[in-house]
């Protein structure tokens, strides 16, 4: 069973993101709530697997949550949710730790798919998301050009994570398994001393590993 916890300053897409979540037998939502003010309580509390987090909010925004939880909750996975495109905020969520990145415009399949891929150690983001944090790191510039010992098939698969796309995609478009992409993931954390999909693609594109 995974356990959600919701936050969203909009009643109704609480509600539709409850009903949602909760029309899957392996999903149980714990609780939803209006703003992150009381987010170190709740999630101590509750203990979830996942969080879905609203970025704009009042009082305490999603940025300000997602820092608390994974300072002190690191194992919890926090999902980035927003109607904006905002290239600071997509880059201070990743940076404070969030596991994934999407607009909540995503299609609700998309979302369910999203909970999954964290769920098994994966970094969904919106493509739109995706090209943005590309473009970031790529006009930031580099400071080294080594590739830390990444095999070619490694470096496909971090090719791919740094497009946003997602381990059933790199299954599909490479013609491997799953749990081979997962595989190879696990070694890419382990050359480039990484721990989230998240952190190897900003250090594949500031290292320039990816171009």
């Amino acid at each position: 069973m995974i356990k959600i916890v919701i936050y969203d300053d909009n009643a109704s897409r609480r509600e539709s993101l409850d009903l949602l979540l909760q029309s899957y037998n392996d999903f149980i939502v714990q609780g939803a709530f209006n703003d992150c003010s009381n987010v170190e309580d709740e999630i101590n509390s509750l203990q979830p697997d996942i969080v879905l987090m609203d970025i704009e909010m009042p009082n305490v925004d999603g940025i300000s949550g997602v820092k608390i939880i994974n300072r002190l909750f690191p194992n919890v996975k926090v999902i980035m949710q927003t109607v904006f495109e905002d290239d600071e905020k997509i880059f201070d969520a990743l940076r404070f730790g969030a596991s994934g990145y999407i607009l909540k415009k995503t299609d609700p399949n998309k979302i369910i798919e999203a909970i999954r891929e964290v769920m098994n150690g994966g970094s969904p983001m919106t493509p739109s998301i995706a090209t943005r944090v590309l473009k970031f790191f790529r006009d930031k510039g580099a400071v080294d050009t080594q590739n830390f010992g990444l095999t070619t098939r490694e470096m496909d698969i971090l090719q791919h994570l740094v497009d946003g796309k997602s381990y059933k995609m790199i299954s599909s478009d490479l013609n491997i398994s799953y749990h081979t992409v997962n595989s190879h993931v696990k070694k890419i954390y382990d050359k480039l001393q990484v721990n989230s999909v998240s952190e190897a693609v900003s250090k594949a594109l500031q290292q320039k590993i990816i171009r």
